[in-house]
Order: structure tokens, then sequence, then C-alpha cells
């Protein structure tokens, strides 16, 4: 059975090769970018069907859409992040996380996002000073029970 380090490695040699965008692949199998970038980097999985889109879409083997069904071991190092653009995230957590969790529970009670029930969307928006990166985080909430 094939891993997930190389199943993403045989899926970013064919999306170079193909000379496709994470976009284009995502909407030629009716997933989101986001996800559909997640799951070929190991952090999510596909449907069998999904799997095997995507592996239409590049021409890869069946080997691959069965690692992309697999669930997977949802863990990164603990370590701060040395990709500045991972960074930066991380920096935005730590400087915001506190206040986030404060106006999450003043406007909806003691809990948490949900990162299950969830989407995101990264978008460009073109800026005369300079674009600007878009996330949006879209979760569940999910209130603490008190028994």
């Amino acid at each position: 059975m094939m891993n997930k380090e190389l199943m993403t490695a045989k899926i970013l040699e064919a999306k170079v090769g193909k000379g496709m965008t994470w976009e284009a692949i995502a909407e030629s199998i009716g997933m989101s970018p986001v996800f559909t970038t997640s799951v070929c980097f190991g952090m999510n999985s596909f449907s069998e069907d999904k799997a095997f889109a995507l592996c239409e879409t590049l021409g890869l083997d069946k080997d691959v859409a069965q690692a992309l069904q697999e669930f997977p071991k949802k863990s990164w190092d603990g370590g701060v992040p040395q990709d500045p653009l991972i960074y930066r995230l991380y920096e935005v957590v730590g400087v915001y996380g506190d206040t986030m969790k404060a106006l999450i529970h003043e406007k909806f009670g003691d809990g948490i996002m949900s990162a299950i029930d969830f989407t995101m969307d990264i978008e460009k928006e073109e800026n005369p000073k300079g674009d600007r990166v878009v996330v949006t985080m879209n979760g569940k909430f999910l209130p603490y029970k008190a028994w």
C-alpha cells in the first residue's frame, strides 16, 4: 500500500507535468480547492469517486486513488513552523488567538469552532497598495456540555 508521502509526491509531479493549478484540479472533480489540496497533502481523504476522478484528471494509477481514500493521521511537527507563510499564520493565532477566543465566547458562549464541520476559502483581493490575501474560515460552533 502506498503511503501518504509517496502519494503526495506523485500528485505534485503529475500536477507540474500537466501544468495544472489546484483550482483547476478541484474544479475538474467538483470539489473546493482548499479541501482538494489538503487531501493531496495527506491531511484529509476523498470518497472513492473523487479519488478516482482526481487520478483520471492527473493520469495517476489506482494505488494513488487508494491512498487518497485512506483516513489520515492528522498530525504535524509541534515546533514553530520555519516556512515564512506558515509561520505568519502561526503568528496570527499567537497574536490574535486569545482575542478570537474571547469574541467567539462573547457571541456564542463557552465552546469551540469545529474544524470538522468546516469550510475555508482563500481569495486574492487586488489592491493598489499591495494585493491582499483573504482567508475565510467557516466552522460550526460546538458548545461545551455541562452535566
